[in-house]
């Protein structure tokens, strides 16, 4: 019997937009819920007015709000192995954007 492994293979894919895809949405908010081995992950915008007037009322020593009403702007469901690829390209790109931001050694 052959024996399974797991292995990892590079490929090039080219996402095509749809329609709906055409064009970048913004969202400065991120949730994300794992269950039955499905992660959801919502993307949302909450207006940046909003978030200052928080911030303000926080220095002036008022109450902040006990929730929000935020726009979702979209939510996608991949499961869980889906996620830890995604975990690791995000990881490759922050790593990435730190190491172009350290200087060069000085000569």
């Amino acid at each position: 019997m052959s024996e399974s492994k797991d292995a990892t293979i590079a490929l090039n894919v080219r996402l095509k937009p749809s329609d709906s895809s055409a064009h970048p949405r913004a969202a400065n908010y991120t949730n994300v819920g794992v269950t039955q081995g499905i992660a959801y992950i919502d993307f949302g915008f909450i207006e940046p007015a909003l978030l200052a007037a928080i911030a303000k009322a926080a220095e002036d020593g008022r109450a902040a709000p006990k929730g929000l009403d935020v726009h979702l702007v979209t939510r996608v469901a991949m499961d869980v192995i889906t996620l830890a690829r995604l975990q690791q390209q995000i990881q490759q790109v922050l790593v990435g954007l730190q190491s172009a931001r350290q200087p060069g050694p000085k000569g």
